[in-house]
């Protein structure tokens, strides 16, 4: 019957969800709760009583959509429900056809979007912000390959996709996922675990329902993987069952025992105790089999319905009608029992819809707003740990500060702070009974061996070398290597596969390049850590410095008979001899009218400015000075003569105790300007560098395989068929120097780079 009334004296409002589930059962008893405690308080909605109708859907799609398409008989202005996402996906298309708002406090689908399904209000927390909190807590104990275990419907793959997204955030990254049938026997969850226990990661993520949860859990249990070396993070349907069943039964806590899982966080509140308080009477006398646990579904349960109440009351207080009329489109589908000409459109849906988006209450889970985006403020969860009979928390999760051990709301008078140093957790106990970390991955029993790709020829065995006729190797940068692996906690199984035709220097690009391909895992050897290179592979810390330089033949300046000569060039002996003659010439001006010591015979004057200029220079003259301006022309002097004896002294042992090497080439600017051919060694970067970076033309560069040929090509020289001088790095030109006095470094390094090993981005090194 269609009709209109201002306030009417009661409204239909239904309910659909399994109710037999872990939630399921709660969410019953605290919506009936909250509908008595809402016709018990007339400041709500003045006179007008809610009518609940509760309908199962006993886990089913089909009856889920039934059930809601009976509710819209009665003129039901609002459904509480589904329980279940995949039923939420059916029923929105049936709400946004008939303008019923449908308010699900345990669909947790972040796909349920309000684009799609407009009438679909979430009153309880996002999947999305679930996992969220699981990849913080990844990227917290520093693991970075994580296995997705999920119920394939659209609830699991929908949040296992917003869990890859999430975990891309953190530079990490689901490497498999893995869907379990939602109907799947206990040997198909096993033949599942089998295949993921061969698996290298080590860090599973376990989403999924309650119904059948604690049975993937226990054949996880007996297949061992519930040892030490393995994580389990799983969702919050594991702390609802923990919550609900406080009874669980020991075997089953067995099966569970160092597992994470995530509890939707609520508030402390005086409503939410007094609610707690009411919880063991509610259950007395709603319950056929005694009293059940409180979870945080049933909280938001009660909530939803409060929350309803007071989109109503608002609804009524703007004049709002309850009223509704035909849908023309279902006037003539009239079958059976199902009477589809009585479901009517309700006329008032959009109108309510927007007073329940614009609620702004408390709530016995804390203040009740949303977003822009439908979501409630403030999404926050607790982490909990499995111990023993029951749990710990370790820690909580919140959208504006992360992890931290401290509650949220705490923090939110604070600004957001996500950084590294700020997150925190208490220690956690593991599967296997440890407090170590788990490292997060291994080599599986089956697993291969990583095929690491080594150079099989280099100009210089001292850095890599092959046995002949055999496949091993030797040199500084497999010592470095093996090294590493002996400070390891664990043993990595590896293959050294040699690289290269065994005659000629192979082109480092082309293993790096097979690397980035994954025909090798990783490579080792005298790999120079370049721009271009990095953007390709990864690489290591540098394990040597090296840096490209100028290596030319040097001649060697031998000493002679003259030699005292060589600290001042002949202008500059001329010139010291000048100024001698002119000091010697200036006293004796100033002195000689005053003094006896510089009067006398012509020859005699001569004779004493000559001996007195000269004199001075070992600081030996004999002859006094009494005229004040010619002491102060002799200080000045004397502090001359000081520097020029300093400087001759040292140049000269300089001379005679150093040898003396040239070149004609000075650094690498000379070498650019010039014609003349340089070397490099074949297959390194250096060709590159010159060609690109100092725009020499590649006719002038001679490439290289061994030392003797570097030996060869620079003693003969660029006039004999040689190269003037050849461009290495100063970690190959040290070795190569050390046993060949007749060439030498020219110059400084004029590139900085490092030594490292090489693997695919984003692999375990």
């Amino acid at each position: 019957m269609n009709g209109v009334s201002t306030i009417p004296p009661v409204l239909n409002i239904g309910a659909v969800f399994a109710l037999n589930s872990t939630i399921g059962k709660v969410a019953k008893v605290a919506i009936e709760a909250a509908v008595e405690d809402v016709n018990s308080n007339p400041a709500i909605l003045g006179g007008t009583k809610l009518k609940l109708t509760v309908h199962d859907t006993n886990y089913s799609r089909f009856l889920g959509m039934v059930e809601a398409l009976t509710l819209l008989e009665n003129e039901t202005v609002a459904i509480i429900g589904p329980q279940f996402s995949v039923i939420a996906h059916l029923v929105s298309h049936i709400a946004n056809e008939f303008q019923v708002p449908l308010l699900s406090f345990a669909a947790t689908d972040p796909s349920l979007s309000s684009l799609q399904y407009p009438f679909f209000v979430r009153t309880t927390q996002s999947d999305l912000y679930q996992m969220a909190a699981i990849a913080d807590i990844v990227d917290y104990f520093g693991w970075r390959n994580v296995i997705a275990l999920y119920v394939d419907d659209d609830h699991g793959r929908n949040g296992i996709a917003a869990l890859g997204d999430k975990l891309a955030e953190k530079r990490c990254w689901l490497s498999h996922k893995v869907p379990l049938s939602p109907k799947g026997s206990r040997n198909q969850i096993i033949d599942t675990l089998l295949t993921v226990s061969s698996m290298m990661s080590r860090i599973l993520v376990l989403h999924t329902y309650d119904i059948w949860g604690l049975e993937v859990l226990n054949a996880a249990k007996h297949l061992r993987m519930m040892e030490s070396g393995y994580v389990w993070i799983v969702t919050d349907w594991l702390s609802s069952i923990l919550d609900t069943d406080s009874q669980l039964h020991s075997e089953k806590m067995d099966d569970i025992q160092g597992v994470l899982t995530l509890r939707m966080y609520t508030q402390s509140s005086e409503e939410k105790r007094k609610f707690v308080t009411r919880w063991s009477n509610l259950t007395r006398r709603n319950t056929l089999n005694g009293p059940i646990g409180l979870n945080s579904f049933g909280l938001y349960a009660y909530d939803t319905l409060w929350l309803l109440a007071h989109a109503i009351g608002a609804f009524f207080d703007q004049g709002g009608n309850i009223s509704f009329s035909e849908d023309s489109k279902l006037s003539e589908l009239s079958r059976g029992d199902m009477r589809f000409s009585s479901m009517s459109i309700f006329n008032g849906g959009k109108m309510l819809l927007d007073n329940i988006l614009q609620v702004n209450m408390t709530g016995v889970t804390g203040p009740i707003k949303f977003t822009s985006d439908r979501d409630l403020i403030n999404p926050a969860y607790e982490v909990i740990n499995i111990i023993g009979t029951g749990s710990r928390r370790i820690g909580y999760w919140s959208n504006y500060s992360g992890l931290s051990v401290v509650p949220p709301e705490a923090l939110y008078k604070e600004p957001s702070n996500r950084s590294a140093s700020s997150q925190h957790l208490y220690s956690a106990v593991w599967p296997g009974q440890t407090t170590q970390k788990p490292r997060g991955w291994v080599f599986p029993n089956n697993g291969r061996h990583l095929r690491i790709g080594v150079p099989s020829q280099v100009i210089y065995p001292e850095f890599v070398a092959q046995g002949k006729g055999t496949d091993k190797f030797s040199g500084y940068c497999i010592d470095v290597f093996t090294a590493v692996l002996e400070l390891l906690p664990y043993a990595v199984p590896y293959k050294l596969v040699p690289f290269g035709d065994g005659h000629n220097s192979p082109k480092r690009f082309d293993l790096l390049r097979l690397v980035s391909e994954d025909v090798y895992d990783a490579a080792v050897g005298d790999f120079a850590i370049t721009t271009e290179r990095t953007k390709m592979v990864d690489f290591t810390q540098p394990y040597i410095e090296s840096g490209l330089v100028v290596v030319a033949p040097i001649k060697k300046l031998n000493s002679n008979a003259w030699a005292f000569l060589n600290p001042f060039t002949p202008n500059m002996w001329c010139v010291t001899g000048i100024f001698f003659l002119v000091v010697g010439v200036v006293v004796w001006i100033l002195e000689h009218r005053l003094n006896d010591d510089f009067r006398g015979p012509p020859r005699r004057q001569i004779g004493t400015i000559l001996w007195f200029s000269f004199s001075t220079l070992f600081f030996s003259h004999k002859e006094r000075t009494v005229n004040s301006l010619s002491r102060l022309v002799l200080i000045i002097w004397l502090f001359v003569v000081l520097i020029l004896t300093s400087s001759y002294t040292a140049s000269l042992t300089s001379i005679l105790t150093v040898e003396q090497l040239s070149s004609p080439i000075k650094d690498i600017q000379s070498l650019v300007a010039s014609s003349d051919h340089i070397g490099y060694q074949r297959g390194s970067f250096a060709e590159n560098y010159l060609t690109d970076e100092l725009n020499i033309d590649k006719s002038r560069l001679v490439p290289l395989n061994t030392a003797e040929e570097y030996e060869k090509a620079l003693t003969d020289g660029p006039k004999n068929g040689g190269v003037s001088a050849v461009i290495d790095e100063r970690a190959y030109m040290e070795v190569f120097l050390s046993t060949r006095c007749e060439f030498s470094i020219i110059g400084q390094e004029f590139t900085r780079i490092g030594w490292g090993f090489v693997s695919i981005a984003l692999s375990l090194w």
